[in-house]
């Protein structure tokens, strides 16, 4: 750990986001540069539509995430494709010799945002499991069911039971991430598994619960999926990411959507939280008397689960209240940011 922390400021590693949504076309623009201002890596959700399925589209959309990149900028996109039905195993070699690719993203068919093409039963993907298994290659999970009688607060406890508990049976070497958990569940199941399972944990469902979400009138922009919990699975979340355990780590799950997307009778699910990720993060560590125990987890442990460099470039905050934005952009359409209009402690002030 290279944490430097007085009364004022907090000096971190340079840290990676592992779980980012950029979209594509115009969005891109904004995306990338949000992301590139204090992050080196993110590891890049590939539910675009189409979604990127072979090594090939993602070579493709990599080109373009690089085009969008400021100038002078040397940011990675950490690439990813999207697990379908008819995922062929020898496409995993494909991504293995890529050099570029470095996850297999599980969808539930229909779980979430453009995610209809995803797997309908896991057991249909057991030989490209068995192959990422053979090559190291992780598999990230969106871990919900999707059953319509099942309550939405309940869909990830219940792919728990159902699907990962046996998946890690099944799969005992392969390296699996179980992304942007919400429930003590999750956070007790990961906590009990090996090293090679971990979480990726939002600076959402850290700063927020369902209160959030319901309390007081419907806030569409505070709801994304998994759906936001109860405090006491948000308490269990705190603990989690401030454990100094290395299967907990960083991944926003940073998710644009124009406002008038989250504004309407049917508004889609997803945060968008890079506009201030880091300090929005330090906010959640601070409250919990943990900031000496940011720059693992925002740092540190990722790397490691990946098997990647820890980043050399550091990062510096200082206690300098600011308050966020109402709106931002997305393309040419507005977008309004999580945490719009709430002030926060901390500010980033420099980077070497």
């Amino acid at each position: 750990m290279s944490t430097t922390l007085t009364l004022d400021t907090l000096t971190i590693t340079q840290p990676d986001d592992w779980h980012l949504h950029l979209r594509d076309g115009p969005a891109l623009h904004h995306t990338v540069s949000d992301v590139a201002r204090h992050f080196a890596r993110a590891i890049v959700m590939p539910n675009l539509a189409p979604p990127v399925i072979t090594t090939a589209q993602a070579a493709d959309y990599r080109e373009r995430i690089l085009a969008a990149r400021p100038k002078g900028n040397d940011w990675q996109p950490l690439m990813v494709l999207y697990l379908t039905d008819n995922t062929p195993a020898d496409e995993i070699d494909r991504a293995i010799n890529s050099g570029f690719i470095h996850a297999i993203k599980y969808y539930p068919a229909g779980a979430t945002t453009n995610s209809d093409s995803g797997v309908t039963d896991i057991k249909k993907v057991y030989p490209v499991l068995e192959r990422m298994q053979k090559c190291g290659l992780p598999l990230l999970l969106h871990g919900e069911v999707t059953d319509a009688h099942i309550d939405i607060f309940d869909r990830e406890a219940v792919f728990i039971e159902r699907t990962l508990n046996p998946l890690c049976v099944q799969f005992p070497g392969l390296k699996i991430v179980l992304e942007h958990i919400t429930t003590a569940q999750s956070a007790q199941f990961v906590a009990s598994g090996g090293e090679n399972l971990a979480a990726t944990i939002t600076p959402q469902h850290l700063l927020y619960n369902r209160n959030d979400l319901l309390a007081g009138g419907i806030r569409p922009h505070n709801y994304c999926l998994p759906i936001l919990k109860r405090s006491s699975h948000q308490q269990a979340l705190i603990e989690a990411a401030t454990s100094d355990s290395g299967q907990f780590f960083l991944g926003t799950d940073s998710a644009p959507h124009p406002q008038n997307k989250k504004e309407n009778a049917c508004g889609c699910a997803g945060c968008y939280s890079h506009h201030a990720a880091i300090e929005l993060y330090a906010e959640a560590f601070d409250r919990a008397g943990a900031l000496d125990k940011l720059d693992n987890f925002a740092s540190h442990f990722g790397p490691s689960f990946y098997g990647l460099p820890v980043n050399q470039k550091k990062l510096t905050l200082r206690r300098a209240p600011w308050q966020l934005p109402a709106t931002t952009q997305l393309g040419g359409d507005p977008m309004v940011p999580f945490y719009a209009s709430e002030t926060l402690q901390w500010a980033v002030v420099d980077g070497e």
